[in-house]
């Protein structure tokens, strides 16, 4: 490894560890924030500050301005949440099918093959939910025969 190589791999190494830095702050960011602002607190919050600014209409004389708060404030603030929505919807998807995953290779006789199903294509997971749609209309039939029996006998 000659001189070039080895001062980019570690601008390389320095840069990889701001980003985890980064990524960390908003994970953890992003997981208080769910929790904070998911709670009646928050909700009731917002509602406060909707009233306050219904309430201040007419000081203002229902100006431009007056309008333009709200709009701006609740736009920044749908702005910012859709990011941490996404973040957080994306590790609690993450952690569902690790934890699906791990039950799928411990039961007996089921099949490994369904690990890794996001991985699929759209093709594939279409074709792979008609399989087990015949598979229910299969078994649905199967126990509509059997108690038919049943009852004949």
């Amino acid at each position: 490894m000659n001189k070039t190589q080895a001062a980019e791999l570690k601008q390389h190494e320095q840069e990889r560890d701001f980003f985890c830095v980064v990524s960390d702050a908003f994970h953890v960011f992003a997981q208080r924030s769910a929790i904070l602002l998911g709670s009646a607190w928050a909700f009731a919050a917002a509602v406060l500050a909707i009233l306050i600014w219904i309430l201040t209409g007419p000081t203002f004389h229902f100006s431009d301005t007056w309008q333009l708060i709200i709009n701006t404030a609740t736009t920044i603030i749908t702005f910012l949440m859709v990011f941490l929505i996404q973040n957080t919807q994306n590790r609690d998807a993450k952690a569902i099918h690790l934890k699906l995953d791990e039950l799928i290779k411990g039961v007996k006789g089921a099949r490994t093959s369904m690990v890794n199903l996001e991985q699929l294509s759209d093709k594939d997971l279409e074709r792979l939910q008609k399989e087990f749609e015949r598979l229910h209309h299969s078994e649905t039939r199967h126990v509509h025969e059997e108690e038919a029996e049943r009852r004949q006998s």
